[in-house]
């Protein structure tokens, strides 16, 4: 599985709007909706919240992942958000989150749904990686950043 299987170019987002997540979570799920038709941006961001009240999905590093299943939903969809500035998310380590990428997937696919995830944690674990993402000029820059990337895997 590659990360271009479920991330559109226009779904990178050089400045997410927001400084915490509160601010953060319910500008993407509207972001993502209007950039992938059938998605209900209340829908999804009542399923991402639930996921978010069990643990933060700021999982260090300056990243967060913030994910969810979604009835109704025959693929998988991403939105990946940079915040230059940082953001408050409830990280594990304590530090400010930068790199955001929320992550639904169809509620039948759970395999799916876990390939996924462990595929964004295997490329936001490499240093390197992560900095080309925050030096990235814009959006299209980001999107070439994770699609080199991924092609090394």
């Amino acid at each position: 599985m590659k990360v271009a299987d479920f991330l559109q170019p226009d779904c990178v987002v050089p400045e997410i709007q927001g400084t915490t997540k509160a601010e953060v979570l319910p500008w993407m799920t509207a972001f993502l909706a209007s950039h992938q038709e059938g998605i209900d941006p209340v829908v999804v961001y009542r399923v991402i919240e639930e996921r978010e009240a069990l643990a933060s999905t700021a999982i260090g590093d300056g990243i967060a992942i913030p994910h969810g299943k979604l009835e109704n939903l025959d693929r998988l969809v991403g939105v990946l958000g940079r915040s230059v500035a940082g953001l408050s998310f409830d990280s594990i380590d304590g530090k400010p989150t930068h790199i955001v990428f929320m992550l639904v997937a169809p509620a039948n696919a759970a395999g799916v749904h876990l390939k996924a995830l462990a595929r964004l944690s295997k490329l936001f674990r490499d240093a390197a990686f992560r900095q080309r993402l925050m030096e990235a000029t814009d959006g299209d820059a980001m999107y070439r950043a994770i699609l080199e990337e991924d092609a090394k895997y």
